[in-house]
């Protein structure tokens, strides 16, 4: 039993109609026949009409090997090339997120032991002793 074509969007639709008229007529302009480009891509007729019509049931695969045939499989990599709004995204979720303010530290028992010894002049004496010059 067949399996029924996917659900396809009017926009959809149309863009994959246009992909398709686009083409045929590159095909029409190479003067190629319809059983040639077929035969050239590996496929059937009735297929190669599906791609010229823009049928959702055909595959991403036949539409690069009728655009291959046609001399155009290098455009497939201009599909998704820029995809600003996943950029976009990208970008935000690498922004730090803004944090709390900071509360100030509490000294532990060691800190305050180690603040609290006597400060020692440079020449090594401690300081408030010895003479003075």
């Amino acid at each position: 039993m067949p399996r029924k074509p996917p659900i396809v969007f009017p926009q959809e639709q149309r863009l994959l109609s246009l992909l398709g008229e686009r083409l045929k007529l590159a095909r029409m302009r190479r003067k190629l026949s319809s059983a040639v480009v077929a035969q050239r891509a590996g496929i059937s007729r009735t297929s190669l009409y599906k791609v010229e019509a823009g049928a959702p049931g055909a595959t991403i695969g036949t539409y690069l090997r009728v655009m291959a045939v046609l001399g155009l499989e290098a455009d497939i990599q201009s599909l998704a090339a820029d995809d600003k709004l996943g950029r976009k995204l990208q970008d935000l979720a690498l922004e730090a997120p803004a944090s709390a303010p900071r509360r100030p530290r509490v000294a532990t028992k060691e800190q305050q032991t180690s603040d609290s010894r006597p400060a020692v002049r440079p020449d090594g004496g401690p300081e408030g002793t010895g003479s003075t010059s």
